[in-house]
């Protein structure tokens, strides 16, 4: 009989997991009475110890009770994938790409395309699955929730890339000679007042910053225009922040300021200026007055200025935008910019790993609107313009 009890147990236990094959070992070991337990550790190889701890699960029926992964047979997620027929996911996709499937009356074409619309929709043509399930087979054919990306520039000039191309070789030429190269832009005009500001902060739970309900002008202490400048070569940023216009005068007013009061310091063997921009806004590719004010700074300092513009659209392409101007968003999201003080302390506190350092003051100088260059002044510059592009790459010389 002990020999039919091994032999059976032989065949039985690879079918068993852990606590199957204790309780049954525990189980046989007891029917086999006295030398049982021995008898299954000798031929079995299996420990007395695992057969106590069964007979003591037995005796004591906390078998039945266990629960969780104890009992549990299968890892988590196992077993049999619920699953939606092909015909289903059709119509799932119909609703979720109506113009690629050429249906624009698409009962989700008008709304979000949540899983509980998908199902609600599905429902309306008789077909019943749960949002759960939508959600597993999105995922399996490749989908995800995503936001819009901003990467439509608009229809591209012809030598876009050729500008680009022009604009490398330029930084590279100045910065082998030692001569200085900035990237300059305005950033956008913010209201100085307790409004909200995008971005999130930790604080303590329950005692988020109150701001406006709205961002009324007449609640607000004034404006702030930044305009920066951005040494490519010395990774330093310098923000000029006007309280009422971002004109061409303004523009050329921040350069003037960045020059004396930290350019000339870090290039004061520099005999020329090298200047790139965006071709819109205070320093517009064909504004007259940005050119104007730009001869009389280099008639001042005897820079040589060279500038090269952006092609249309592409004014991301700035190394502003993305080595100050990101940054310097990231330093005071999440917190109303109630005062000046506060929008040039957050500005002159904006660090990055890789040692950028920016400085930052107010300027309270009044800047006029609507100032023309008279064809007099415009026939006094000193202005070459290059043979590629001469609208966006052009040098201003001292008289």
């Amino acid at each position: 009989m002990k020999a039919e009890v091994i032999e059976k147990m032989k065949v039985f236990m690879p079918c068993l997991n852990e606590e199957q094959l204790r309780l049954y070992a525990a189980s046989e070991a007891k029917a086999l009475g006295r030398g049982g337990k021995l008898l299954i550790e000798k031929e079995l190889g299996i420990s007395h110890n695992t057969i106590n701890k069964g007979m003591t699960e037995l005796e004591s029926r906390t078998v039945a009770t266990v629960q969780g992964t104890n009992r549990r047979q299968r890892k988590e997620g196992g077993g049999r994938k619920r699953s939606i027929t092909s015909a289903v996911w059709n119509q799932i996709e119909s609703f979720i790409m109506p113009h690629t499937r050429g249906e624009p009356e698409s009962p989700l074409q008008w709304v979000s395309k949540s899983l509980r619309h998908i199902e609600a929709s599905l429902k309306s043509t008789g077909i019943s699955v749960s949002h759960r399930i939508i959600g597993e087979a999105l995922k399996e054919h490749g989908f995800s929730l995503q936001s819009n990306r901003k990467q439509y520039e608009g229809k591209s000039h012809a030598d876009r890339d050729a500008q680009f191309e022009y604009i490398h070789k330029k930084v590279e030429q100045y910065m082998h000679e030692k001569q200085p190269v900035i990237s300059v832009d305005a950033k956008k005009r913010e209201l100085a007042g307790n409004f909200d500001n995008q971005g999130v902060e930790w604080h303590p739970q329950g005692s988020a910053t109150s701001v406006n309900a709205y961002d009324f002008l007449t609640e607000a202490t004034g404006v702030a225009v930044p305009y920066g400048v951005f040494d490519i070569r010395e990774n330093i940023g310098w923000v000029n922040v006007g309280i009422t216009k971002d004109t061409a005068e303004f523009a050329v007013q921040s350069i003037r300021n960045w020059w004396y009061k930290m350019g000339i310091y870090y290039h004061n063997k520099a005999d020329s200026l090298l200047i790139t921009a965006d071709g819109g806004g205070s320093n517009s590719s064909r504004g007259k007055l940005w050119k104007y004010e730009l001869q009389k700074f280099a008639n001042e300092t005897g820079l040589h200025i060279e500038v090269s513009h952006f092609p249309p659209g592409t004014s991301k392409w700035n190394k502003i935008e993305h080595r100050l101007f990101s940054y310097i968003s990231k330093k005071w999201r999440g917190r109303p910019l109630v005062s000046y003080q506060v929008i040039v302390s957050l500005i002159a506190n904006t660090t990055t790993t890789k040692g950028l350092k920016v400085a930052c003051e107010i300027d309270d100088k009044r800047y006029e609107t609507g100032i023309e260059v008279t064809d007099e002044q415009w026939a006094e510059l000193n202005i070459y313009q290059n043979e590629f592009h001469g609208e966006w790459n052009y040098k201003i010389l001292p008289e």
